[in-house]
């Protein structure tokens, strides 16, 4: 007989120590791991904050659904299987550090306890990696009997036919250092710097970069919280179908977010001890009214409005920005949006015909500037830019917006954000969120200059970036979002009209795939995969193009998709886009155009140096 769904609350620690027989593994269906850094970079100041919070209660980080298989000992992965990973290269790179720190304070009278707590942490986290026992862990790191250790049998096995690089994980667990699995892990051809590196390094090295900032002393406190006071709902299941069904039901609207709803009942019940009850329901159903619209426009729901408002208040407050001496201190940790209207900060919940009003006018300027193109472009990069924007569309209201030029603010934010887009760094790095906390204080205020804001972070980029280095990093690219930036400028330079409210797609001008794709490869002078593969996603080969037009011409030739002469089909000459208008304007009098890899890289060369100028000013 089946047995029954089992849930249970689990400590991290707890959930990822198996038994000696027990492996997690990941379905052969499962999508590969595709958790990036700005996935890392979230779990990281979440755990941070939790641990600056010092609350007592515990941290949840999701469910966990499992499929028990082979009298149990397989785990398939059915949803956690991105979170698990990234679990175990954090517990890696901790361990890293942890044994760095072990020896760091050994010899030390004064750190006698710590020592000890660092030692526990390495029994914790490598019981965990190596299914060993505490009593063959030595309290000194040994590098042969580690290594031993760590060259148990991995716990994770990956089956999915669409994971390119299995053995990543198992590849890096198994390293006795970060310097051995650095020169151990995947190399990918044909790229440069840290983009030669797997999703899997690249997280690792990203949590080891982390780590290695702390004190032994944090290191311990976050060691510690993060197994032992972070939790995961795990649901085991023994029917695929199961949990399957389960995944589905679980996902398909997400679980409720309740914080709008308690604050607005917090918000009624002062109204109502004011006698105005009735003029509040009016002004919230307005409200909602406004925030359904921006939420089908894809911009903003309730939740994340109140969310910006909470940024514009603290900051009003001078609540993240303190003076100390000649210095000023930066606090970047953000309590949740529930507790702060409702134990932080009851001031504005106790004003609610106030704080609906704000609310109101910030929700109509979004909707006055929404089409704007280089706040589309702006939102393809980063949700974390809204919270500050928000600050400054306070400064207005309906009428007001209309008469001012928010463009300037949007660029200089958008500088920013493509910067954070292309680079391996963090938003919780100080070069964004902490200059973000910084700067929103210009942002918010009336007397300051889109001029001035815009200079604030000219030399802000033009001191802690270098243009050769992010040139570099431009011609490597493969993601879409500064696609959309350089569609935006090359419109700009051209004085060409953009919309980016409809349906669009990201264009390959040289199909990525297709039944042709060798003959046009071969045309194009790309007969080698790698570097095929190489140029397919740079820049130069890549635009914007109407979905409808892109669905009937993505995987045609060259010539066809450039053609002035088409009567049944559609093409580029349909398109309102500018670079595949101006792509059919160059070759309009060309008999059977071809597009080469020469024609890539010179697209390239020319969008990495439009980029390039727009992040670091004119003069660039």
């Amino acid at each position: 007989m089946a047995k029954n769904i089992e849930p249970k609350l689990k400590k991290i620690g707890d959930y990822l120590r198996l038994d000696e027989e027990t492996i997690f593994t990941i379905p052969e269906y499962q999508r590969a791991y595709s958790w990036g850094i700005e996935n890392c970079d979230k779990l990281w100041q979440d755990i941070a904050d939790f641990v600056d919070s010092e609350s007592k209660d515990r941290y949840f980080f999701g469910t966990i659904i499992i499929n028990c298989q082979e009298n149990d000992t397989k785990f398939s992965l059915i949803d956690g299987q991105q979170r698990t990973t990234t679990f175990l290269l954090l517990l890696k790179a901790l361990l890293v550090r942890i044994n760095e720190g072990i020896a760091n304070t050994a010899g030390d009278e004064e750190s006698v306890s710590l020592c000890r707590g660092l030692q526990e942490r390495r029994r914790r986290i490598m019981g965990i990696l190596y299914k060993a026992e505490s009593e063959d862990i030595a309290d000194m790191p040994d590098a042969d009997k580690d290594a031993v250790l760590c060259g148990r049998k991995i716990i994770l096995e990956n089956f999915s036919i669409n994971e390119a690089y299995r053995d990543e994980l198992k590849t890096i667990l198994q390293a006795a250092d970060y310097a051995s699995a650095k020169e151990k892990v995947v190399q990918i051809k044909y790229k440069r710097k840290d983009n030669r590196y797997t999703n899997f390094f690249r997280n690792f090295d990203f949590f080891h970069r982390k780590v290695s900032q702390l004190s032994e002393s944090r290191l311990n406190t976050v060691a510690k919280a993060f197994t032992d006071n972070c939790e995961v709902i795990e649901i085991k299941s023994w029917q695929v179908e199961q949990a399957i069904t389960m995944f589905n039901s679980l996902n398909s609207d997400g679980l409720p977010l309740y914080d709008s709803d308690i604050i607005s009942a917090k918000l009624y019940a002062a109204a109502e001890k004011k006698g105005l009850e009735q003029e509040f329901g009016e002004q919230w159903r307005t409200l909602k009214a406004h925030v359904d619209a921006l939420s089908g426009m894809g911009l903003v729901d309730i939740n994340s409005l109140l969310m910006q408002y909470m940024y514009y208040i603290r900051t009003l407050r001078k609540e993240t920005v303190t003076a100390k001496d000649d210095s000023e201190s930066v606090n970047v940790t953000t309590p949740g949006l529930r507790r702060y209207f409702t134990e932080i900060n009851k001031d504005a919940v106790a004003d609610p015909i106030a704080m609906c009003s704000d609310l109101i006018r910030l929700a109509e300027t979004w909707k006055a500037v929404a089409d704007a193109p280089a706040l589309r472009v702006l939102l393809r990069f980063n949700e974390n830019s809204k919270l500050f924007l928000a600050g400054y569309l306070l400064r207005f209201d309906r009428e007001s917006i209309a008469d001012a030029d928010p463009v300037p603010v949007f660029e200089s934010m958008l500088r920013l954000f493509a910067l954070l887009e292309l680079l391996d760094t963090g938003y919780s790095s100080r070069l964004f969120k902490t200059f973000l906390f910084r700067e929103h204080r210009l942002l918010i205020r009336n007397d300051v200059s889109a001029e001035a804001i815009g200079r604030a972070f000219t030399e802000h980029i033009r001191m802690n970036w270098n243009e050769a280095a992010v040139r570099d990093a431009l011609a490597d690219y493969d993601g879409n979002a500064l696609v959309c930036l350089n569609e935006y400028l090359f419109a700009k330079e051209r004085g060409a009209a953009l919309r980016l409210g409809g349906k669009y797609d990201v264009e390959h001008i040289m199909p990525a795939s297709g039944s042709n794709l060798q003959a046009i490869r071969k045309d194009a002078g790309l007969e080698d995969e790698g570097e095929f593969r190489s140029l397919v996603n740079t820049l130069g080969n890549k635009i914007l193009l109407e979905e409808s037009i892109n669905r009937a011409v993505g995987n045609e030739w060259f010539r066809t998709k450039v053609s002035t002469t088409l009567k049944a089909k559609t093409g580029y000459i349909d398109s309102a886009f500018p670079i595949a208008r101006a792509l059919v304007a160059d070759y309009r009098d060309v008999d059977k155009p071809y597009w080469t890899k020469a024609d890539i890289l010179s697209a390239t060369d020319k969008a990495c140096t439009r980029i390039v100028r727009f992040i670091f000013g004119p003069e660039a």
